[in-house]
């Protein structure tokens, strides 16, 4: 075994672990090597939040966008429901186009140098957003009084501009979390954060919202409970210091958090430390392309889940102020006070949609939260008019609102897991879904309004949709959940066919299986074992062990030969390995070329030693 300890010790790096300088040279095991990686990797409190705040500005804009956009062009600019509709589906099918996009070049570009390639996408996204956004609520400079389709003219690029904004921002603030670490907790974590910014954002649009019409109560004795024309400057007041309010907080996002960038040299420290170098060289050789994703069944099961979800959000928070109105006859501050009420408990449900995501898991999460948002469908129907009760189905709302958005992009992070080369490609996948499916619902609501002005077709008509498109998506959210229910989420189809494949040669080669040779430091030098030194090898089955244990797929123990290394124990590999020659200046070359272990490239054992170290064919 001479020549195996002298390639160690030609390269300078010991087989079994490094060592500390000034404590001689005491050896640095692997869980300790593991837990420095960790310590390194992990994320403090600063940067945790810094992260979190990097979507207020999209989180406040949005608030207004589903909540206010439809109330306002219909009841204070007068626009007839079907035009309101379309300028609502322009801005939706405008995001779901950009959003794909927006993903693949934010994982092909390298941005600008200090900011890296996703602050770069956020930062355009906010130079966007805040260029355009405040122009939605605001009177038609110079053209007030024109025809409402000269004002759709007029409105419709703020918000094609606005949504490229929007989706930049979203997308780039979503992948830069997958990026920022490599741990699936602390993701769920930073999401968690994320969801309590945006809850404590609607949360300031609202309560902003009831502060305007407070003060324009003390200031007027006798305001009208009913939305009119005269209602203008509290939307214009309300976008100005949104857009305001956002922007200082995207500039903490900018000073508080750094772009983790995975070069050639440092990708391998990107890797969960857990795994052993055979699992880390597997990952680093089956790269996900966005074209792979495409052949993946479980990225369509995950989007659908996503795009209900969204839907439901979505859906239920742009006609939840006309149900109030309209259907339940409530003031018109109303709208600034459920809303409100609906959103304090999405803050306290997302404190705790971390810890159900740990204990019960995602799906189970997940369809709790579906559940949840169901009652509160049915709820709804059953409101009468002028009924307080309604606040009852606002806190149901706020609930599965959270729970069911934590979920499920934490779900999305798993299907990504540390593919995150083109993890900005599958968030703008999925959020094409949401946005396209929300445009076409919300454009089939308006189509299919039974008056242009309030009339009392109204009142039952936002009673039905408030109930069952939300409560139908959520019932084919159940159906996909269903389906994804065996799976184990992140698990690669591709790969796994890719392997299965390759696990055969062709008919002509006698039908001769493939080997592929795995190879652990510890197969050098047995006494590596009795020093603890615990690598993982793969058996011949394709699942990973740590000798001496048994495999624990097909129980079969690991053999070794006669100098020490590792037999494969499956009867294929039966003339393996047995002489007493060092095998290490056959098989390092493999290791250095990368070729262990991959999709790409098995390693076929054509002719294996025998005892007496002739040839010997694995299928004689």
């Amino acid at each position: 075994m001479a020549g195996a300890d002298n390639n160690f010790e030609n390269t300078g790096v010991s087989p079994v672990s490094s060592y500390q300088e000034n404590d001689e040279r005491t050896p640095i095991t692997r869980n300790e090597k593991a837990t420095a990686q960790h310590t390194e990797l992990a994320l403090n409190n600063c940067e945790r939040m810094s992260y979190g705040v990097g979507h207020v500005l999209n989180d406040l804009t949005a608030s207004m966008w589903f909540s206010y956009l439809l109330v306002f062009l219909h009841q204070v600019r007068n626009f007839p429901n079907l035009l309101a509709g379309n300028l609502m589906l322009i801005g939706q099918v405008s995001d779901a186009i950009f959003t794909p996009f927006i993903g693949f070049e934010s994982d092909r570009t390298q941005g600008i140098k200090y900011l890296g390639k996703r602050k770069t996408w956020h930062l355009i996204g906010t130079l966007c957003v805040m260029a355009s956004f405040p122009f939605l609520f605001i009177e038609c400079i110079t053209c007030g009084f024109a025809p409402n389709i000269a004002q759709f003219v007029y409105y419709a690029p703020f918000v094609v501009i606005f949504q490229f904004g929007w989706a930049a921002t979203q997308i780039s603030h979503l992948s830069f979390a997958n990026d920022y670490t490599p741990y699936s907790g602390e993701r769920v974590r930073l999401q968690s954060i994320r969801n309590s910014f945006t809850v404590m954002s609607n949360l300031s649009v609202y309560g902003i919202f009831v502060l305007l019409f407070y003060l324009e109560g003390k200031s007027s004795s006798g305001s009208n409970d009913d939305l009119g024309p005269g209602d203008g400057p509290k939307f214009r007041n309300l976008a100005l210091i949104s857009v305001g309010l956002g922007t200082v907080f995207n500039v903490i996002f900018y000073v508080g958090t750094k772009e983790r960038r995975k070069s050639s040299s440092d990708q391998k420290s990107l890797l969960d430390p857990e795994q052993t170098t055979i699992e880390r060289s597997t990952v680093q050789k089956s790269k996900m392309q966005w074209k792979d994703w495409l052949k993946e069944h479980q990225f369509y099961q995950i989007a659908l889940l996503y795009m209900t979800a969204r839907l439901y959000i979505n859906v239920s928070q742009v006609y939840f102020p006309m149900y109030l109105t309209e259907t339940v006859k409530l003031d018109k501050n109303s709208i600034a006070i459920l809303p409100l009420v609906t959103y304090v408990s999405s803050f306290f449900m997302s404190l705790l949609a971390p810890v159900m995501n740990h204990y019960a898991g995602r799906k189970l999460s997940y369809f709790i939260g579906a559940l949840i948002g169901i009652a509160s469908c049915l709820w709804l129907y059953f409101v009468g008019h002028r009924d307080f009760t309604v606040y009852g189905c606002a806190v149901l709302m706020g609930c599965a609102n959270s729970l069911l958005l934590i979920t499920v992009i934490s779900l999305t992070s798993d299907l990504i897991k540390q593919d995150t080369e083109s993890g900005a490609f599958v968030f703008g996948a999925m959020s094409f879904t949401d946005k396209l499916s929300n445009g076409l619902a919300v454009l089939l609501i308006q189509k299919f309004h039974p008056c242009e002005g309030c009339c009392p077709a109204c009142e039952p008509y936002y009673r039905y949709v408030q109930s069952t498109i939300p409560g139908g998506a959520l019932i084919v959210a159940l159906i996909a959940l269903a389906t994804l229910g065996p799976q184990i989420i992140g698990e690669r189809r591709l790969r796994t066919n890719t392997e299965s494949k390759e696990s055969l040669v062709d008919a002509d080669s006698d039908a001769c299986p493939q080997i592929e040779v795995m190879v652990s430091p510890s197969q050098y030098d047995p006494s590596l074992r009795e020093n603890g030194f615990t690598d993982s090898v793969q058996c011949s089955c394709g699942v990973f062990y740590t000798p001496p244990s048994s495999c624990s797929t097909c129980g079969k123990p690991p053999q070794y030969g006669a100098n020490g290394t590792i037999r494969h124990h499956a009867d294929i590999h039966h003339g393996y390995d047995t002489d007493d020659t060092d095998d290490s200046n056959e098989i390092e070359p493999l290791v250095r070329n990368g070729n262990i272990n991959t999709p790409e490239k098995s390693i076929l054992a054509d002719h294996l030693y025998t005892e007496d170290n002739s040839h010997h064919h694995p299928c004689a």
